[in-house]
Parts: structure tokens; sequence; C-alpha cells
């Protein structure tokens, strides 16, 4: 395991976020089998009960065979440990009995026609949850509008309900929990409190920043977090398409400018935009939360994933090909989540001109994807392809380099 943790976790420091000795043994449901509801099963797993409720079938039999079905080797090894208090179930009456907190991690995708994250996921779980077992705690760890929690509590008066973010990696979701950069609890009464002991228990790391505010507060902290993420990757591809323009070395320029220790080196390598589930999303969701506050900034970096997405396909069409060949469409390296990746977006601005594209994705099991032809084997995608599209450098496209079409740099993300 990454940062030399091992499979079997409870190392040296099952401490509260006191410091004080942890207390005794609570059941926890986590509802939701992505990698945030996966990762925060097993961190707790290690010394607490905890059960994994999940819609799909396939998932529940993976973990319960110690298997994981997302792309994370930590994840991976921690369930076929056999150190886990951990089973998982797709009854909802079997999981939430007993329970002292619920933790929702379930999907809440932007709705476009409402400006909106589509939240009914979480009020569905949040209302199952406290008629199952009134007492419950109700821990959201989706992503959420800010408000949201206040306006849900008060739809149940007197339950406990709070917001507490994640700030996690696909692909290194359980390690990014593993050695968090903080806890941050919308809560600051008792159970909050035990919440937050909870995730520093469950830490590999002692030193862990522990911060309680009201759910509001965390729920903005998540937006801003991810916007000025989304912005900083924005920022660097707009530099990369000045000097893509100008014929300017990007690759010198942004060594350059990271050199300076206020901006530093990391998160600079130019991409087809800011993609992955959570940052186009969160970026829209902040803005929809300015509706009423005077802004620029917020509404810029939304329109900047747009700009590098046009400027991409422009210069992918400018090279005249017949066919496209997008390889892989996930974002991140080490992945095999691509919602709402910005490949995406330049896929369908190269056929809305036009172009035949066809997509080389291992992940995908449909022959189509969004009417363009799935081709399984690589060898026949390289030779069909006149353009290949990749937002990442990979080794098994060495042969093929002069028809790879990237903004890649550094070959990280």
């Amino acid at each position: 395991m990454r940062g030399g943790t091992p499979a079997g976790h409870p190392s040296a420091g099952p401490y509260d976020a006191e410091g004080e000795r942890e207390g005794e043994p609570v059941k926890i449901t986590v509802v939701g089998a992505g990698y945030v509801g996966l990762s925060n099963a097993i961190l707790h797993a290690y010394r607490h009960d905890v059960v994994l409720l999940e819609l799909d079938q396939v998932r529940v039999d993976l973990i319960n065979r110690g298997h994981s079905p997302i792309q994370d080797s930590d994840v991976e090894n921690a369930l076929s440990s056999g150190q886990l208090r951990l089973r998982a179930t797709t009854h909802a009456s079997e999981a939430y009995r007993g329970s002292d907190f619920v933790v929702i991690a379930t999907p809440t995708n932007y709705d476009a026609a409402t400006n909106l994250f589509d939240t009914s996921s979480v009020e569905f779980v949040a209302a199952a949850a406290l008629e199952a077992e009134p007492g419950v705690a109700v821990v959201i760890k989706s992503t959420i509008p800010v408000g949201f929690t206040d306006d849900l509590r008060a739809r149940h008066p007197g339950a406990t309900i709070f917001f507490s973010p994640e700030f996690l990696r696909e692909g290194l979701a359980l390690h990014d929990n593993l050695y968090p950069s903080r806890v941050v609890v919308g809560e600051e009464s008792e159970a909050g409190r035990r919440f937050a002991a909870l995730m520093v228990e469950g830490a590999a790391s002692t030193d862990v920043p522990v911060l309680t505010m009201t759910s509001a507060e965390a729920e903005a902290l998540k937006l801003f977090a991810n916007t000025y993420l989304a912005l900083r990757v924005a920022y660097f591809n707009e530099l990369d398409t000045y000097a893509a323009i100008r014929g300017l070395d990007s690759a010198k320029i942004i060594e350059g400018v990271g050199l300076d220790p206020r901006i530093g080196t990391h998160y600079n390598n130019p991409s087809f935009g800011y993609g992955g589930y959570c940052l186009p999303k969160d970026t829209k969701q902040l803005l929809a939360n300015y509706a009423d506050v005077p802004q620029n900034l917020i509404a810029a970096v939304v329109d900047a994933n747009t700009t590098r997405k046009d400027f991409i396909a422009f210069d992918i069409l400018a090279r005249k090909p017949q066919v496209v060949g997008v390889y892989r469409l996930v974002m991140k390296a080490g992945s095999d989540n691509f919602r709402s990746s910005s490949v995406q977006g330049v896929m369908k601005r190269v056929k809305a001109k036009g172009v035949e594209v066809i997509v080389y994705e291992p992940s995908l099991e449909q022959d189509e994807f969004f009417h363009s032809e799935v081709v399984r084997d690589l060898e026949e995608f390289k030779r069909r392809s006149d353009v290949i599209v990749s937002n990442r450098r990979a080794g098994e496209l060495d042969d093929v380099a002069e028809k790879i079409y990237t903004r890649d740099i550094y070959g990280r993300d």
C-alpha cells in the first residue's frame, strides 16, 4: 500500500480527534459503493462493524468475495486482506438496523435543466435511514449545494444530519482517506465530534488537522476547494492554448512560472480541460450558488472549460483526419472512471464536423459510445486512426507517435 501502510492497517494510532484512545466499536452503514463510499467503508472497517449498502448486486458480490469493483490497488489489497469487518448488501432494512452512523455517498449529478445537483438519492436515503433507525446520525459525503443540509434538517425535525466533505482522488481514494490533508465536519455537536474522531482514528497519519463548522460552511468549503483546483487547471490550459497558437514551448513557460514558490510545480500539466466527476459539476454548482452574489471569476472558470475543448477540437480538425481515434475516455492515470471527462466534449465537437470517431476504452462493455464504434483490438485501433487523441501519453502508443495528439507534458495529472 502506498505510504507504507500494510493492508491489515490498524497500525500505531487508534486515537480520537482530541488525542484520546478510541472508544467502543460502533456500527456504521455506508450507502453507495463508488470510490467515496467504498474507501470510507474500508477506513472504518478495520476497527468497527461496517455494512455497505449498494443497489448493484454485481458490486456487492465482488466486495463480499474480497475484490474491488473500482480500479484502486489500495482498495483491492484491503478487501483481499481478510482484516476488515465489512459486508456488503442490497437489503436496506438489514443495513440500517442498529446503526450509529449512516454515511451517504450516493451520486449527485449536475442537472443542467435546474442548474442544481440532483440530490434525490441523498434525500431518499436520509428519509429511509431515519425511518428505520430514528436515532441514527446521518452523515452526507455526497457533494451538495450550499444550504442543502439545513433544508434537509427542516424536513426531519430533531434528526442529526450533517455534511462532511471528502477530498479524494480517483484511483487514490483509500490512500487519501488514510493520509488526509484535513478532516472537515459540518457539525459542532457531540455527534460531529464523534464522527471526526472516527475519521482520525481510521487514518494512518497521526497529525490530521480537524475542522468543525456549520454544514453550510462545510458545503461552501467543498465547492470552493474544487473550484480552485479547476481554476488552476484552467489557468495552465489557457497558458498552453496561448503557447500553441503563438508557436511557443508550453513546457518552458510552465516550468519558469512554477519555479516561483508561491505558484509551485504541482497540478500544472495541460489537458483537454478539467474533467472527471467532481470539478465540472462542482464549479457549475458554485456558480449557481452565486446567483445573488457579485462575481466574475467563478463564471470565467466554468466558461474556460468550454473554450479549451473548442480549441482542442479545432486543433485536431486542422490536421484534416478522416478518422479520429479516442484513446481512453478516462481523465486520470490509474482510474477507470470516465464520467464527465473532457475528452468526451472534444469527441462530440469533432463528430459534429462530420469526422468519424472511433474509441478504444477497455472499461466499456458496449459496442458503441455515443454512436461511435468501440474498437477492442488496440492494433486495429491504431491502424484505422489518422489522429489518435490521448489526454495523457501511454507507452503502448509509442509505435504510432506520429499519430498522437496530446497536450500532455509531464505524463501525470
